[in-house]
């Protein structure tokens, strides 16, 4: 079974979906390498739309750290670093990407829905940004991007939960929909994604979208550098205990 499931259709959509239902499609370290490979391949099959779903209840709940006790700091790092990676490539695809959320999108999870540029959650989803709670910077500056550096710094500071009504007003939700009526809203980005030609639409979003990728890397290696980044992991996994 496949960890990122592909699905190429004639129109030029390309639909991932993650698939670790019974992980509440946690990211471990196959899913990332599967993510970025199929985001490298997007970019050259002629792709106009991507599609970033899943499967079960939940959207995504971030890194699977299942086996935290046996990592080093490096490892954790590089773990980071992959996947700021991925979210980097995702957010300057130059063309349209769609992402639907339907229960919890935490974490990295929800960073993955952030980075693309339309953004569709069912009525409840919930969403967390907690990597400061353990001092790792990750998707500071797209998330400013998408809401504001004002709003940005508070979800950030208060690493708290959010639900759809106050990810909509803040507009990291573009639409609130039932996933019901998902089919309806692929379908409406198919038809705008196909408005364009090819190079007008890739320039438009290389001129909408600013490209802070040298900084956001620097950013996010300088935090988990920093010694004692298992424990602070560990730390934060016990304070959501108590």
């Amino acid at each position: 079974m496949a960890v990122v499931e592909t699905q190429r259709t004639a129109n030029g959509v390309t639909r991932l979906t993650l698939n670790r239902p019974d992980k509440a499609n946690a990211l471990n370290d196959d899913m990332v390498a599967a993510l970025g490979n199929a985001l490298a391949a997007v970019q050259t099959d002629g792709t106009r739309l991507l599609v970033l779903a899943a499967e079960g209840r939940h959207f995504c709940a971030g890194f699977d750290l299942g086996d935290l006790e046996t990592c080093s700091d490096g490892d954790l790092l590089l773990r980071f670093v992959r996947i700021e990676t991925v979210l980097q490539t995702l957010y300057h695809l130059p063309f349209p990407t769609l992402s639907l959320a339907k229960g919890r999108a935490m974490g990295a999870g929800a960073d993955l829905f952030a980075a693309c540029s339309h953004r569709v959650a069912a009525p409840g989803t919930q969403f967390r940004m907690p990597g400061l709670a353990f001092s790792i910077q990750l998707g500071t500056r797209r998330l400013a991007a998408r809401i504001g550096a004002d709003a940005a710094r508070a979800i950030q500071n208060e690493t708290r939960t959010f639900d759809t009504t106050e990810a909509h007003a803040l507009g990291f939700v573009s639409d609130v929909v039932e996933e019901a009526n998902w089919p309806a809203v692929i379908d409406a980005a198919t038809t705008a994604a196909a408005t364009l030609v090819p190079e007008a639409t890739a320039t438009l979003f290389r001129a909408t979208v600013s490209d802070t990728r040298a900084d956001d890397m620097a950013d996010l290696v300088a935090s988990a550098a920093r010694p004692g980044l298992k424990e602070r992991i560990q730390a934060y996994r016990d304070s959501l205990k108590r």
